[in-house]
């Protein structure tokens, strides 16, 4: 009899990704052309050409270790964003990352604040870890869907290790001004707070790195999934003051970049026309869609201020129920999150759907339309 897994593990959560194209073609027999992707928050351009060639250039040395500390990238991180190489962790993507936040700042039964809904992995990692996830759903304003920052504040204890905050935030895609971020930093400078800026590229804004050098409980998150379309690589980043590092260091798996993570994400730091042709594409389609639902659908609604490259849906017509909706557009080929089942405190009143090219938005609110 093999030894009984641990009682956070003896009922688990998984994450909900969305499906992937050639499963839905498969399923409702459909052509694999016809299918759009609006459920992963992925670049609609694919992976970064730079990158991409730095990993075919990369793919002779798989045979060597590589820096346990991917080296090279950290050297590449702090000439792009600043500070020193040793102010940063590289992980196999930014969920890595926070994996590793759990377990080195919060000891088992000790809580993990963040607003509901929000991005599960912060509760599902603290949970499989035997953390306490304390999700405050008096923090999301029902009608903005927007982080309401006075009620966050009000929920952090003193017993808080680890406070996350998410900007853009997900799902909402809503932005938090710099002062409210200073004041949760500095209402929760007792414990470590955590701020995921896995969308910042779409924001308009430089984000928060610059507060690293201010607040000593701060590390912020950036991914390589996104704006640089290396989701299948799986890299992501941690900034923070050095005794921050020095212990996620002694906390992370040794080898967890290998050669072809290291490649991709010193080659996509400098390929900034790739960048900046994404980001105007999908900023130009957010407000497109925006418009699109302004004017053609009466019975949802895209809420307004996203800033991020995905929006959520709310369903006007109580008649419909998100999981209905969600199946409904697999039907018609289109693939989105159904927040009932991905997003914990959501609901069943809304969808979250990326931001495409503008013909991907006509095909959403299209189908949205023509669904009875």
């Amino acid at each position: 009899m093999p030894r009984a897994v641990h009682a956070a593990l003896r009922h688990p959560e998984y994450y909900v990704p969305g499906l992937a194209a050639d499963e839905v073609a498969q399923r409702y027999g459909l052509r694999l052309d016809d299918i759009i992707k609006l459920g992963s928050a992925e670049n609609p351009y694919g992976p970064s050409p730079a990158a991409q060639a730095a990993v075919a250039d990369a793919v002779g040395r798989m045979q060597i270790y590589p820096s346990w500390t991917a080296e090279p990238l950290r050297e590449r991180l702090a000439e792009t964003y600043g500070y020193e190489p040793g102010n940063y962790l590289c992980g196999a993507g930014e969920t890595e990352i926070i994996s590793v936040l759990i377990r080195a700042y919060a000891a088992q039964g000790e809580p993990v604040l963040m607003p509901a809904p929000c991005f599960p992995m912060y509760h599902l990692f603290a949970e499989a870890e035997g953390r306490v996830a304390d999700l405050r759903c008096e923090a999301t304003d029902p009608q903005t869907m927007a982080v309401d920052i006075d009620a966050y504040i009000a929920a952090v204890r003193p017993e808080h290790k680890i406070v996350f905050v998410t900007n853009p935030h997900s799902p909402s895609g809503t932005w938090t001004a710099e002062g409210d971020l200073r004041r949760v930093i500095e209402a929760a400078s007792h414990c470590l707070v955590v701020l995921d800026e896995a969308y910042v590229h779409y924001s308009g804004d430089p984000g928060g790195i610059g507060l690293v050098a201010e607040y000593p409980n701060l590390v912020v998150l950036r991914t390589f999934s996104k704006v640089h379309g290396l989701a299948g690589l799986r890299l992501g980043f941690g900034v923070a003051q050095s005794e921050v590092i020095d212990a996620l260091l002694a906390a992370k798996p040794t080898w967890n970049v290998g050669q072809l993570q290291i490649a991709g994400g010193v080659a996509a730091l400098g390929d900034h026309e790739f960048v900046q042709r994404t980001v105007e594409v999908i900023c130009d389609a957010r407000a497109y869609a925006q418009e699109l639902f302004d004017t053609k659908l009466d019975r949802f609604r895209c809420v307004e201020g996203s800033r991020s490259n995905f929006f959520l849906i709310e369903l006007l017509d109580r008649e419909l129920d998100s999981s209905g909706v969600w199946q409904s557009l697999l039907e018609r080929g289109v693939i989105t999150k159904d927040g009932a089942v991905s997003f914990r405190g959501l609901g069943h009143r809304f969808l979250r759907a990326d931001v495409g090219f503008r013909e991907r938005m006509d095909r959403l609110v299209a189908a949205l339309g023509d669904i009875p």
